[in-house]
Order: structure tokens, then C-alpha cells, then sequence
């Protein structure tokens, strides 16, 4: 491969991290599309201001564990960043890969495009999207288990085969957590993908792993939860276990933020009488609150910082100019 062909991949990589954007944007949009601007207001106005305040803090939380995940990939792949760096490229790019889905492709290219900058290497990229995207799986090992603990017993219906279905689901999380766990502890060489080398962390990694994917679904579960309770009685551990199936589902079924999906099993697996208008006005402000705002946030940052470097790139280029050859 010449040398043009690779430059052309890798502005081409780069770019595709803006193009996730707008279609995490569009995605959000086309899902809050369906209702109207009253629908919507009258969502957010019946809930108390104190619960919207708390759910505004703990979504705050949430992505301060998820832009955790950058600095623990960093700590694998042994590099170090002024910190604003990995939480302003943490939050970015799960503001993105939350709403546009395929975490690994949407996220990476954000990371790509911002890690390249500060002089990292393609390979380590790959690899620290690659332990994130354990981190998260991991977690949902762990949490997927505690899910089916905590789930009431009607979930997913009183049918033999969707029954059998959770088991199965549950055994393999577990079969696959004591793996990620017990290759930690015995195996030591490194395994090599396409001439990338990866190393298995180490037992304390492999917990924090566990620890930070778990309180970063927790931290998102409770957004919800502050927003729900007004309207249906629900004690949290029920609740967690209903969250936590509904959204790791939504998640491997690779539709763009569980858009519809986690809606649907969340109403359906919910314990008790309820009013689905209301249930559903709670999970439009989760999504304004966990997505939305997020993601505006992230597009304002991301601009900024783009209209930054590209002013800096010409006043360096005026002061080239100006020197006496």
C-alpha cells in the first residue's frame, strides 16, 4: 500500500468521527421526532424540579464514569494525558456511540481523530477501544447476572423458552465472567490480531473494569429512576433489574441508543399497574436528560476545540510567511 493510499485511509478514518456525529444527532432527533413539542413539555413539567435536578446530576456522574473508561485504557496501554484530554475525548465520543450506536466503530473514529493529534499510534487507538469495549462487557457479564437476580419473576413472560432464554443468557454471563477473570489471573502471553499485540490485564485491572462498567449503568439506571418514581412506585432494586436487562438488550441489539427497544422491554418487564402515556413521558425526559443534552454539549466542545485548531494551524501559517526567507 503506497504511502498516498494510506494518508488518504487514515484522513478518511478521521473525518468518518465528525460523520458519526451528525448521525448520532439525526438518530436522536428522528427518536424525539415522534412527539410533539407539548408531548414533550408536558413530559418534563410534570416531573418535580428536584427529581429533574438530581437526574441532571447523577447523568453528569454517568459520563464522568464513562469518560473513566479513557483513562483506564490508558492506564493498560501504559500512556499518560493531561487530564482534560481523555475526559474531553471520554465524553465526546460516548455522547456519540450512546446515540449512534456500533460503540466501537462510532466512538473509535472519534478517538481516532482526536488521539492522532496528541501523537498517538494507530495501533495503541485500537487497542485502548478494544479494552474499553471489554470494560463494557464485562460489566454487563456482572450486571446481566445481578439483572437476573433482581428481575421479577414475570419478565420476558411466563413462556418455558423465553424463560429457558434469560437462563441461558445469565449462565453464558457468568461462564464468561469467571473466564475474563481466570485468564487474568493464569494467562500471561500476549495474543496478537492483525499484528496488534494485546496483553491480558491484570486481576486488579479486570475488577476495575468490572467496577467502572458497573457504575457507569448504575449512575444511568438512577436518571431514570428519579424521573420514574413520580409516577409509577417502584422500589430501585426491582426497578435496577428491569433497567439493567432492558438496556444491556437495547445495547446488543446494535439499533442506534436502543432506540425503541429499550422502551419497549423496559414497559414490558416493569412490575404493576401503570399508565403507559406517563411511563412513557418519564423515558423521553431520560432521554433529553442522558442523550440530548449530553450530545449538545459534546457538539459545542467538539466545534470549539475543531474551530481552535484550525485557527491555530493559520496564525502559525501567517507567522510562516512573514519570516525572512
Amino acid at each position: 500500500m503506497s504511502f498516498q493510499t494510506k494518508k488518504m485511509i487514515k484522513k478518511a478514518v478521521s473525518w468518518a468521527g465528525l460523520v458519526f456525529f451528525g448521525l448520532a444527532a439525526y438518530m436522536l432527533y428522528h427518536q424525539l421526532s415522534k412527539y410533539s413539542l407539548n408531548d414533550i413539555k408536558g413530559a418534563l413539567l410534570k416531573i418535580p424540579h428536584r427529581n429533574l435536578m438530581f437526574a441532571m446530576l447523577a447523568a453528569i456522574g454517568g459520563y464522568v464514569a464513562l469518560s473513566s473508561y479513557d483513562f483506564l485504557a490508558l492506564c493498560y496501554i501504559k500512556r499518560k494525558v493531561a487530564m482534560w484530554k481523555w475526559i474531553f475525548v471520554g465524553f465526546v465520543g460516548f455522547s456519540v456511540s450512546n446515540n449512534a450506536g456500533h460503540a466501537i466503530v462510532s466512538g473509535g473514529t472519534i478517538r481516532y481523530r482526536l488521539y492522532t493529534r496528541w501523537r498517538f499510534r494507530a495501533t495503541e487507538i485500537v487497542r485502548m477501544v478494544t479494552f474499553s469495549g471489554f470494560t463494557y462487557l464485562v460489566a454487563c457479564f456482572f450486571l446481566i447476572i445481578v439483572g437476573y437476580v433482581l428481575t421479577p419473576s414475570h419478565a420476558f413472560g411466563a413462556g418455558s423458552v423465553s424463560k429457558m432464554t434469560t437462563q441461558v443468557v445469565t449462565a453464558i454471563s457468568f461462564v464468561g465472567l469467571i473466564g475474563y477473570f481466570s485468564l487474568s489471573l493464569f494467562y500471561k502471553k500476549p495474543l496478537y490480531i492483525r499484528d496488534v499485540e494485546f496483553d491480558m490485564p491484570t486481576f486488579k485491572m479486570s475488577l476495575a473494569q468490572v467496577f467502572l462498567g458497573s457504575a457507569d449503568i448504575i449512575t444511568d439506571s438512577i436518571v431514570l429512576y428519579l424521573v420514574l418514581i413520580p409516577f409509577v412506585p417502584l422500589d430501585f432494586m426491582t426497578f435496577m433489574g428491569v433497567f439493567i436487562i432492558a438496556k444491556v438488550l437495547g445495547v446488543f441489539s446494535q439499533v442506534p441508543g436502543g432506540l425503541g427497544v429499550f422502551e419497549g422491554l423496559f414497559m414490558y418487564i416493569i412490575p404493576g399497574e401503570h399508565n403507559d402515556l406517563t411511563l412513557f413521558g418519564a423515558l423521553i425526559a431520560y432521554r433529553i436528560l442522558y442523550y440530548l443534552i449530553p450530545l449538545l454539549i459534546s457538539g459545542i466542545m467538539l466545534m470549539s476545540y475543531e474551530g481552535y485548531l484550525l485557527w491555530r494551524r493559520k496564525k502559525m501559517l501567517r507567522q510562516i510567511r512573514v519570516v525572512p526567507g
